[in-house]
């Protein structure tokens, strides 16, 4: 099993090249977070956005499956079925659900938005999708699963759950759970009940054990991993290559290539540190040239330049075995491109991530001649290919794939690459 994931704060671009390289793979797993994810995928002339439903889904011969680390919102998860049922997608004939993967509750939504607005200045940044209670009550052992749809005494399960949130919500000074979208919620639980659900655990094991490829896919990115990321501004869950192995009941000793995703520059949604951030004229430009409002929250990204100390620390916690660096051409036509290489704190320079990053962080910078431009057509610019090369000499990984467009065709497979 190969790992595909994120090697920043998210949005890095996974979606497109999970599209890009599904063909090698019988199998795409998703083992992690939930509708907080937005995978972007355009080709053909037309834009698609995931947030549940692996990328793999548009390739036909392709197997999806929504492992048991991800969360899943009833009402959401229908509306991307019928969203890609709409452009002529077979979902259903590809897609699986895990019956171990945790419902996401209307009352969750609500606790989302009342914990996050009772942090004040100190909220993280959450999606307010309820991602976050849902992982809370998975670990305190009173969440509702996928499996339990199937169970006689599932309405009773739900009651109990909503009245614990309902009590979680008098303490905020809120009202009862909200009442008007329960009617949404219960009619999509009962159309769910008509998917594919499986034990992911021994549907995978007999998958490779027949040789079949698989590849997990990850959501958000390595920088927000609950425990690794830039706490307490991440997500509810694992998102680094440890988590397929939980999120998917696959063993440690089953993982084969990790590829981390990366964009040429630096973006971060929401609150938290930010070490190489542009508040500037430059920082405008990446965004607008980017176009870099989140797919799920429709909010702008935060922009800056790449930090090699950042992309070190996710190549080694998460074995990253080969990179993929996606919008260089957003790059494209600047004079001067920096990179940060090492971080100043007070008098010691550093060329790690140090425990916290949250402020006395200065970026040590070097500077790097542009490129004009870079397409899919043609050789790589000189300047682009130097650029390319410092970054693999100072994470020791090879960067195998290069995006220069969001459609699935501008896409450059670098030799060497396991690809093909």
């Amino acid at each position: 099993m190969d790992v595909l994931l994120g090697a920043q704060w998210g949005d890095e671009g996974k979606g497109k090249v999970v599209d890009v390289i599904a063909p090698r793979y019988e199998v795409i797993a998703r083992f992690q977070g939930g509708p907080n994810a937005g995978h972007t995928l355009i080709f053909e002339g037309r834009k698609h956005v995931l947030h549940t439903i692996p990328s793999g889904v548009f390739r036909e011969g392709t197997m999806n499956l929504v492992g048991n680390g991800v969360v899943v919102d009833p009402v959401i998860f229908l509306k991307e079925v019928r969203a890609l049922e709409a452009v002529g997608v077979d979902v259903r004939s590809r897609l699986m659900i895990s019956r171990r993967a945790h419902l996401i509750l209307p009352s969750h939504r609500a606790l989302d938005a009342a914990s996050e607005a009772d942090k004040g200045k100190a909220k993280i940044g959450s999606t307010l999708k309820g991602i976050g209670p849902t992982y809370m009550d998975k670990t305190g052992r009173n969440g509702l699963r996928v499996g339990d749809l199937s169970l006689p005494d599932f309405k009773e399960r739900y009651a109990t759950l909503v009245r614990k949130h309902e009590r979680l919500l008098s303490l905020y000074g809120r009202s009862d759970a909200p009442k008007e979208t329960e009617e949404e919620w219960l009619d999509a639980v009962q159309q769910l009940r008509g998917f594919n659900t499986v034990d992911c655990e021994h549907y995978l094991d007999e998958a490779l054990r027949a040789g079949k490829n698989v590849l997990a896919e990850g959501a958000q990115g390595t920088l927000l991993d609950i425990d690794f990321g830039t706490y307490p501004f991440v997500t509810s869950s694992n998102t680094i290559s440890a988590g397929a192995c939980t999120g998917l009941g696959v063993a440690p000793n089953r993982i084969g290539s990790v590829t981390g995703i990366f964009k040429a520059y630096c973006t971060r949604v929401g609150s938290g540190p930010f070490p190489t951030e542009l508040e500037d004229a430059t920082g405008e430009h990446i965004r607008k040239a980017g176009h870099e409002f989140g797919s799920t929250t429709g909010r702008p990204r935060r922009c800056g330049w790449l930090d090699l100390p950042a992309l070190r620390y996710a190549v080694m916690v998460n074995g990253i075995t080969e990179l993929a660096m996606m919008k260089a051409d957003v790059l494209n036509g600047m004079d001067i491109v920096r990179v940060c290489t090492h971080y100043r704190v007070g008098n010691t320079t550093v060329d790690r991530m140090p425990y916290d990053i949250t402020s006395g962080i200065e970026p040590v910078y070097v500077d790097m001649p542009g490129w004009s431009s870079a397409t899919s057509e043609g050789e790589l610019p000189a300047e682009l290919v130097r650029y390319i090369e410092t970054i693999e000499a100072a994470v020791d990984v090879p960067i195998t794939l290069v995006s220069l467009g969001p459609d699935r065709k501008e896409t450059i497979l670098r030799e060497g690459t396991h690809v093909q």
